[in-house]
């Protein structure tokens, strides 16, 4: 049996359930994750109407990480939904319905319950703040924990043609203040705000949340830029694919400005 990157999650938060950050590291792929709900019908439109279990003390959805292990579960071919976790989690906030995801058919099956759900829509909900600083200086990276660069390169990894590339560097800004500065090269316009905020929540993912880390938008011929490569930690972001030349109705969910509505 081939693992996804949330049967590995779920593992390790099973393997040390006294550890936070591989909890805090679950939720996060959870809610990048593309999961296939499993529908009474097919969709009409942007509505949706999921099949609803009465399990233990909760009612629940069922979804899945992977369309075969729907198919396996149901024994059939059935009408589902693609979407996000993170839209799936916002769909079912403040509807008392948990999700059961994988249920018996992965290694990742568990029964998450509508607190969960809850505090994952409110963790994801967090925005980065806007301030101003002027750069002085930059350095090498220095002391960062190893699960907040993992936690970046997930993110960055999940931000397909939104922006080229990242560099990591310690700073010291104008008056003396010093911390850790992400500077993105070749943002897409508009894609600023998705850009902080995926940054933040690798923050809050790694279980850094207290911590700090500043991000700015940069073009390539920028002088800070060039301040930038020379000492700092590079990511490069993943190319957008090739769009194909027919038109395709978007998937419920697939736009996270119009999540599904439930009915």
């Amino acid at each position: 049996m081939t693992l996804t990157p949330l049967d590995q999650a779920h593992a390790a938060m099973e393997a040390a359930p006294q550890d936070d950050t591989a909890r805090l590291r679950f939720y996060d792929r959870l809610a990048e994750a593309e999961l296939f709900l499993l529908l009474k019908e097919e969709p009409k439109g942007d509505v949706i109407s999921p099949e609803i279990f009465d399990l233990q003390e909760n009612s629940f959805v069922l979804a899945f990480d992977l369309e075969e292990r729907l198919t396996q579960f149901a024994e059939r071919e059935v009408p589902y939904a693609a979407l996000s976790g993170r839209a799936l989690a916002g769909m079912l906030s403040g509807q008392g319905i948990g999700l059961a995801l994988n249920l018996e058919i992965a290694p990742s099956s568990i029964l998450l319950p509508p607190q969960a759900l809850g505090w994952l829509v409110e963790t994801l909900s967090n925005a980065p703040v806007q301030a101003e600083a002027k750069p002085e200086q930059f350095a090498m990276p220095q002391n960062l924990p190893e699960a907040l660069l993992k936690a970046l390169d997930a993110k960055l990894a999940t931000a397909q043609g939104l922006a080229r590339k990242a560099y990591l560097a310690e700073v010291t800004y104008e008056g003396g203040g010093k911390g850790h500065l992400l500077g993105l090269t070749g943002a897409v316009p508009g894609a600023e705000l998705a850009l902080a905020g995926a940054v933040n929540e690798a923050l809050v993912f790694s279980g850094l949340e207290a911590g700090a880390l500043d991000v700015t938008f940069l073009s390539d011929t920028d002088p800070l830029t060039a301040e930038l490569a020379r000492v700092a930690l590079r990511f490069d972001l993943p190319e957008p694919e090739v769009s194909s030349v027919q038109e395709v109705r978007p998937a419920p969910g697939s736009d996270p400005e119009k999540p599904p509505i439930l009915r």
